[in-house]
C-alpha cells in the first residue's frame, strides 16, 4: 500500500535537511542547542508535523516538544516513541532527529490505516540530549524521567548564562520543571529509532540492529598539578604537568583497550600556556564507558591507580572530580524480541544485535519505562559528524520495522 506523502523514507529525510537549516553556525555547518532561538523554532516545526498527523500537542515544562495519538480509549498509558533534536557543533543531519521525524511518520502511518491501538502513541522531541550548552547532558529526558536535580540550576553557558535565566528567556518556569515529569504508570514502553554511531552494521552489510544495552558512563575533569618553571630547568629538577598528564592519557588508553571498555580523553587544557615554560597544570576530561557498571568501575580505579603512580613517580599531584555519571541501561527483552521481529518483516532473517557505546535518552527514561532501540546504518559509522549519511533505501526500512514493532507490541498487549 503506498503511504501518504509524509511518512515515505524521502520526506523524512527532505525533513532532515529542512531542520538542518535552523543553526546557530554559519556556512552550512549544523548547532543547535538548548534553550536558544534555533531549539524554539524546531520545536514549533515538529509540532505541527505532529499535528498534522492527527495528534494532540505541547511544550512540556522542561522545553520537550510532545504529541500523543489517543488509543482505543482516551486516557490509555503510552507507547511512547522518540528522541532528541538538539546536535553537537558542526553535527551531522542524523543523529536523533531521525529518530523523532520516524516517530511522526510512524504515529501517522498507524493513524491513517484505521488501526486503534490498545495503548495511546505518544511522541517527544527531547531538548537536550547532548549537553553541549551547559556541560550536562539528558537534561531534556532527566526531566521527562523525574530525575532533575535542582543543583543543575548553577550550571552557566560559555557565555555565563545560568540554565535558571536561559529557562526564563526560553519562556519556562524553572520553579515547574517537575511538571514535566512523568511516571512508570504513564507509559507501556519506550522506543527509539537511532542511526549508529559505529561501523558494525555496514561491516555485516545490514541496514538494522537491535540494541542489546546502552553503555554506562562516567566522566570525570582529571587535573594534574606540578610546578611551571623556565623550559632551560634540567629534567631532574623538572615537575613537568604535562609530560605527566602525557604519560597518564596513554596508560587510560593502554588499560581501557585491555578491559574492552572506551575511555576517551577529548578535552586538554595547559597552564600557562607558553612555548617556554614548563606546564604547572593540566586539566583533562575522561569519558569512560562500558556495557557494565561493575566493570566501567573496577577500569576506573585501575585508571586511578596508576595515575596516582605516575604522579608520585614525577612529584605531582592529581584531582579528579566526577562530573556526570550514568548507569547502564538493558534494553527489555519484550522490546527487543519485538524490533527483532520488526526487522525481520523487511527481509532481514537473522536481525543483528548490537551495544550501543554511545549514550542515548533511552537511558534517563529507563528510569520509568522498559526500553528498546533500532540502529539504522550510517556510512562509516561517521557521527557528530556533517558526513554523518543514511540511504534512503535504509531509511525505507526503518520505518517499516517501527511500525511494525508497534503492531506486534499492540497484538501482543494484555494491558
Amino acid at each position: 500500500m503506498t503511504q501518504p506523502t509524509s511518512t515515505t523514507a524521502h520526506a523524512i529525510l527532505e525533513r532532515c535537511d529542512e531542520l538542518a537549516t535552523y543553526s546557530s553556525m554559519e556556512d552550512g555547518l549544523i548547532e543547535r542547542v538548548y534553550l536558544s532561538p534555533q531549539h524554539a523554532a524546531v520545536n514549533a516545526l515538529a509540532g505541527r508535523w505532529m499535528t498534522e498527523a492527527g495528534m494532540t500537542t505541547w511544550q512540556d515544562a522542561a522545553g520537550n516538544q510532545c504529541g500523543r495519538l489517543e488509543g482505543a480509549t482516551p486516557g490509555l498509558p503510552a507507547l511512547l516513541l522518540g528522541s532528541h533534536l538538539d546536535t553537537v557543533p558542526s553535527a551531522g543531519r542524523y543523529d536523533g532527529i531521525l529518530g523523532v521525524l520516524s516517530a511522526i511518520a510512524v504515529v501517522d502511518r498507524i493513524r491513517s490505516s484505521g488501526r486503534t491501538l490498545p495503548f495511546a502513541l505518544e511522541v517527544v522531541a527531547f531538548g537536550d540530549e547532548e549537553g553541549t550548552r551547559f556541560g550536562r547532558a539528558l537534561l531534556g529526558s532527566r526531566a521527562l524521567a523525574g530525575t532533575w536535580l535542582d543543583e543543575w540550576w548553577q550550571l552557566e553557558d560559555e557565555d555565563g548564562v545560568s540554565l535558571r535565566d536561559a529557562y526564563v528567556h526560553f519562556g519556562l518556569d524553572p520553579d515547574a520543571v517537575s511538571e514535566a515529569a512523568r511516571s512508570r504508570g504513564d507509559f507501556v514502553g519506550y522506543l527509539e529509532t537511532h542511526i549508529e554511531q559505529g561501523p558494525y552494521l555496514e561491516d555485516e552489510n545490514k541496514a538494522l540492529g537491535v540494541v542489546s544495552s546502552i553503555a554506562g558512563a562516567r566522566r570525570f575533569l582529571l587535573t594534574i598539578t606540578g610546578q611551571a618553571g623556565h623550559s632551560g630547568t634540567p629534567y631532574e629538577r623538572r615537575r613537568d604537568a604535562l609530560a605527566g598528564a602525557a604519560e597518564a592519557i596513554t596508560t587510560i588508553e593502554r588499560i581501557a583497550r585491555s578491559a574492552q571498555l572506551i575511555a576517551t580523553v577529548g578535552h586538554l587544557e595547559v597552564f600557562p600556556d607558553a612555548v617556554n615554560v614548563i606546564p604547572g597544570k593540566v586539566e583533562f576530561s575522561l569519558d569512560l564507558r562500558g556495557e557494565y557498571d561493575t566493570e566501567r568501575d573496577k577500569v576506573w580505579l585501575q585508571i586511578e591507580e596508576a595515575i596516582l603512580e605516575i604522579c608520585q613517580r614525577r612529584r605531582l599531584r592529581l584531582t579528579s572530580i566526577q562530573t556526570h555519571s550514568a548507569k547502564a541501561a538493558v534494553c527489555a527483552r519484550r522490546l527487543r524480541d519485538a524490533i527483532a521481529d520488526g526487522i525481520r518483516s523487511t527481509g532481514d532473517t537473522r536481525p543483528m544485535s548490537l551495544f550501543s557505546r554511545a549514550g542515548h535518552d533511552a537511558m534517563a527514561i529507563a528510569e520509568i519505562a522498559d526500553i528498546g532501540m533500532i540502529f539504522v546504518r550510517c556510512k562509516g559509522g561517521v557521527s557528530h559528524n556533517p558526513d554523518e549519511h543514511v540511504t534512503e533505501a535504509d531509511v525505507a526500512k526503518a520505518l517499516d520495522a517501527f511500525e511494525a514493532t508497534v503492531l506486534r507490541l499492540a497484538d501482543g498487549y494484555e494491558g
